[in-house]
């Protein structure tokens, strides 16, 4: 693999790619462009501006917004302050952004339209809003607050970042089912989507629209961070439609594809359709998806690509296992590929022995990409990460012999829709602020258009008319989408096991006797 430049920290990286290919189109949204000397100085003002509002090293600053060149630049300006990115979904409503913002402290918050081009800082009450509000669609904006401070103060507040900093904050149900920040640094954020874009072949001539959110550690850390990182052109792309798949490849000539496997099927139907140009599309990248192996099949033979490749990760432990290069189409299809370099796997039992070969366990991880912890939460830290430095993922694979990893299955409770994943924990605790249920068990189910969806189960308060679509309206208002239970059940009571817990794996029966 081709050595990294020792860099050490994203503002460095992003100061070393100004100085060595100004030019390079860092990001491009229809015919604006933005280069990578355009890059670094945008980011300087955004930081100029954070320094003024009295943003100090290793200050929280919170980011919320859809993917579009504005994101990109107050990012780096974050980092280029010193602070820490607190991404917030552009899919949160109110009550989900103020959580994340009043569990990780952040001083600040840098928003702008949402998908509909609503406001989003207008989702919050003026209790929930963090010190310093900045929209940067509206008003004077951090570029003109930081006027009054100078360039040489901001570079110095840049260059003093360590490797070893905190970049970022991601929110995350983790592998214990209630929402936490994870803490990654900057040397591995750096290291890890390095290795990444190696095995990907990422490079300066690709262009590469990024459709998973920015919020998203495989939007940001795989998107935006891997295509400074490459010089490839990032295309953001702030509210994906199907529709628009074919414009990206035949217009936009997109080199580089990444999302589940629905996302390739869509294509080849589009070309069954009718005669496409898809000639640019060289790389198709999936993430610890089952693919078919009809589906590789038709997309090496119909489009072309170099290759296709699978890969796991998870936001407290950054990029795991990848295919590589030259690996049969049936390891593409059924596993997550090998260990990426610097990073150990084993699949033991409940006991935390290693089980045989080919058998069932749960993924422990360890290495330079495992988390620094949870924001906040030592005790939680230390359920996940061991005294030898292992992290139970919670998810259950089986390695073969040559050491490639198939995900089989979910330790833990999650369920994931359109990519998504989906913490019932989390969503309880939300249905349940609605104020017509006593109790409540969400569970995820099968579904054949968004992978997974959520059933509630719902036991309503005594003396109360409990209304089904009252409940599911409150929860489209207060919840992202993909947490919104498709299916509401009313029932007596909730089956609970000896322990006196809500049985889920007998709602999980009667889930798929009445589907």
């Amino acid at each position: 693999m081709e050595q990294m430049p020792d860099w050490g920290t994203l503002p460095r990286m992003l100061r070393d790619q100004a100085a060595r290919y100004p030019d390079a189109v860092a990001v491009r949204d229809g015919d604006g462009v933005i280069t990578m000397s355009g890059l670094r100085d945008a980011a300087a003002e955004v930081a100029r501006g954070l320094l003024a509002l009295g943003v100090e090293p290793g200050d929280r600053v919170a980011l919320w917004g859809v993917n579009d060149p504005s994101w990109v630049r107050h990012a780096f300006g974050v980092w280029d302050a010193g602070a820490v990115l607190v991404p917030l979904s552009a899919r949160f409503k109110g009550i989900e952004a103020a959580e994340v913002m009043a569990r990780t402290g952040a001083k600040a918050l840098i928003t702008g339209p949402g998908p509909g081009a609503e406001p989003l800082a207008g989702l919050l009450t003026p209790a929930e809003r963090p010190p310093h509000v900045v929209a940067h669609d509206a008003g004077p904006g951090l570029p003109a607050l930081g006027a009054a401070v100078s360039r040489e103060a901001a570079e110095s507040r840049a260059l003093a970042v360590g490797l070893g900093d905190l970049c970022e904050i991601m929110s995350t149900s983790g592998t214990t089912g209630t929402p936490k920040g994870v803490m990654l640094d900057h040397a591995q954020v750096l290291r890890g989507y390095w290795d990444w874009s190696e095995i990907v072949t990422l490079n300066e001539h690709d262009r590469y629209p990024v459709i998973a959110p920015f919020s998203h550690g495989f939007g940001l850390n795989a998107g935006l961070v891997a295509c400074v990182l490459r010089r490839a052109t990032m295309m953001p792309i702030p509210v994906f439609t199907p529709d628009a798949l074919m414009s990206l490849v035949g217009q936009a000539r997109a080199t580089v594809l990444a999302g589940p496997p629905t996302l390739f099927h869509r294509l080849l139907d589009e070309l069954e359709r009718g005669d496409r140009d898809v000639s640019s599309l060289r790389v198709a990248i999936c993430g610890a998806a089952s693919v078919p192996a009809a589906l590789i099949t038709r997309l090496v033979e119909r489009v072309g690509l170099d290759r296709m490749i699978n890969a796991y990760g998870l936001m407290e432990g950054t990029v795991v296992s990848m295919t590589r290069a030259g690996d049969p189409i049936e390891v593409i299809a059924t596993t997550t590929g090998r260990a990426v370099p610097g990073i150990e796997i084993k699949v033991v039992d409940d006991a935390g022995e290693p089980v045989p070969t080919g058998e069932r366990g749960e993924i422990l991880q360890r290495g330079y990409g495992v988390m620094r912890g949870y924001w906040n939460e030592p005790d939680k830290t230390a359920e996940v990460i061991d005294a030898d430095g292992w992290l139970h993922t919670g998810d259950i694979g089986v390695l073969d012999e040559s050491g490639n990893l198939a995900i089989v299955d979910r330790k833990k409770e999650l369920f994931i829709v359109n990519g998504f994943n989906v913490a019932p924990a989390e969503v309880e605790s939300l249905l349940l602020r609605e104020g017509s249920l006593a109790q409540v068990a969400v569970i995820g189910v099968p579904d054949p258009v968004s992978g997974e969806t959520g059933w509630a189960y719902a036991v309503p308060r005594p003396g109360t008319r409990f209304d089904r679509d009252g409940l599911l309206a409150w929860a489209k208002e207060h919840m992202s989408h993909h947490k919104v239970p498709r299916r509401v059940i009313v029932v007596d009571s909730l089956p609970t096991n000896p322990n006196g817990k809500v049985d889920k794996q007998a709602l999980r029966t009667r889930a798929r006797k009445e589907a």
